[in-house]
């Protein structure tokens, strides 16, 4: 008996310290890429959910783009400071404003991209608006027709988009963030949208996220979901790092607060980086 007991405590010493090394290993793994990012330059693209909409703290330089100090792309640059640092993403971009209007800062030098777009071509804003509107028969037939232009005309937008990223810095890492799951089923907002809106909703999301998910994937890039940083933390949760609708600024709505952006999209992004 006694034997058994010392060979169950060795054996649970040293898968302790196999955790801890291999942790440890994950841990340099990350730091090490991170510190490799920053002696290349990054360039940061997208659409709102990169430039930081919601978030407040806006340049006052950057218009209509709305982009934040406290967006995640901003937010890994003050941490890493990368050998330059260009953050293009606008609000409202969408697949053809990036190609059009924010790849001028890439070049051989380029080491690291960021990018999440397409949410905007999908027409996300009129899903929305259907939804927060409507009834919930013509929420889910606004939400089938953004799934009918995800399968059909989507995937060709992303690949003129990424190609065109790869052809003008060809040794980038390039990492394409997912959006999140807005709505928390079941959760404590006693008005609004009905569960059968929100899980329609969060199936959109999910839709969205996969689809892009494959396209980044065959031009070899790195897709970073954002879904398990966000979960506990949907609107309906109780602690929502996004917004519900703001009538006062609509177009904050449905973006993620600076909470979202540091406790959400940095930590997604820092570890595909």
């Amino acid at each position: 008996m006694r034997l058994s007991r010392i060979t169950a405590y060795a054996s649970s010493l040293l898968l302790s310290v196999a955790f801890a090394l291999t942790g440890a290993a994950a841990a340099h793994a990350a730091d090490e890429s991170g510190q490799q990012a920053a002696a290349t330059g990054y360039v940061a693209l997208g659409d709102s959910y990169s430039s930081g909409v919601g978030s407040g703290s806006y340049d006052s330089g950057s218009g209509n783009c709305k982009r934040s100090t406290k967006a995640y792309p901003a937010l890994w640059a003050a941490a890493h400071s990368p050998a330059s640092f260009s953050f293009t993403a606008c609000s409202g971009a969408r697949t053809g404003d990036v190609v059009a209007n924010q790849l001028g800062p890439l070049g051989s030098g380029t080491g690291l991209v960021s990018i999440s777009v397409g949410g905007n071509d999908a027409g996300f804003a009129d899903v929305m608006q259907d939804c927060v509107l409507g009834s919930d028969s013509s929420c889910l037939a606004r939400i089938d027709e953004a799934k009918r232009y995800v399968d059909s005309t989507l995937p060709g937008n992303l690949d003129k988009t990424y190609t065109a990223i790869h052809d003008k810095a060809p040794s980038a890492h390039v990492v394409v963030l997912g959006y999140p799951r807005f709505y928390k089923i079941g959760g404590s907002c006693s008005v609004g949208l009905s569960d059968k809106k929100r899980t329609a909703i969060n199936g959109a999301a999910d839709y969205l996220n996969a689809a892009t998910a494959k396209r980044a994937a065959d031009h070899g890039f790195t897709f970073s979901s954002v879904t398990d940083e966000f979960t506990g933390h949907e609107i309906c949760s109780g602690n929502s790092w996004l917004h519900s609708l703001e009538w006062t600024n609509i177009s904050e709505s449905y973006h993620p607060t600076a909470a979202g952006q540091s406790g959400g999209y940095l930590p997604a992004f820092t570890s595909a980086a």
